[in-house]
């Protein structure tokens, strides 16, 4: 986009518990005057969001620059033309995590993951599932040799978290990172 300094994020949300996380990051992101988000949202991540939060789906919508429909494989996000800085899929299914692996891009959201793939930016795996069978693990060995990070939303006890909100600021921290953004209230080790 011509004149538009903003870095552009994809931000993926499939069907698997913690809704929140992306929710949060989404937040965060909406914050930030150096980056817009792009938005895919399954129909799983619809399900869970009103199962898990107190969030309506058109509420977390707003909190995307732009939303796209899972359906809509013709979207921008499908040609890796369209420049971004990479992706996060949060939370990630283990069936996202197999479509992405397969290279099944049967929908906008494992399209957008298979560009990132193809194109060699950042791919951010929030992977949710335990315990994991050995078919979650080759799947997430595959993804991680193609250079995704695979980032499971595990706590960090050294922090001394006192609040759920505390650990997924945490997490959220630890993901954004992979991309140079500074979460306020993430600690780091040793610092603090």
């Amino acid at each position: 986009m011509p004149g538009n300094t903003k870095k552009r994020l994809v931000v993926g949300m499939s069907g698997a518990s913690g809704a929140i996380l992306g929710i949060e990051l989404l937040q965060i992101l909406r914050a930030s005057s150096d980056y817009e988000t792009h938005l895919v949202i399954s129909r799983g991540a619809e399900e869970t969001i009103l199962e898990e939060t107190d969030y309506k789906v058109a509420e977390v919508m707003e909190l995307a620059d732009k939303v796209y429909d899972i359906k809509n494989i013709g979207a921008s996000l499908a040609s890796g033309t369209f420049r971004t800085e990479g992706m996060i899929v949060v939370p990630c299914s283990m069936k996202t995590a197999a479509g992405m692996a397969c290279g099944y891009s049967d929908n906008l959201l494992l399209r957008a993951a298979d560009v990132t793939i193809k194109e060699r930016r950042k791919l951010v795996l929030v992977t949710r599932e335990s315990p994991l069978s050995a078919i979650h693990l080759r799947n997430m060995l595959t993804l991680a040799e193609l250079g995704a990070f695979i980032m499971p939303p595990v706590v960090a006890y050294y922090n001394k978290p006192v609040s759920i909100a505390d650990i997924n600021r945490h997490i959220i921290g630890k993901i954004l990172e992979k991309f140079g953004i500074e979460v306020h209230g993430f600690s780091r080790w040793g610092e603090g």
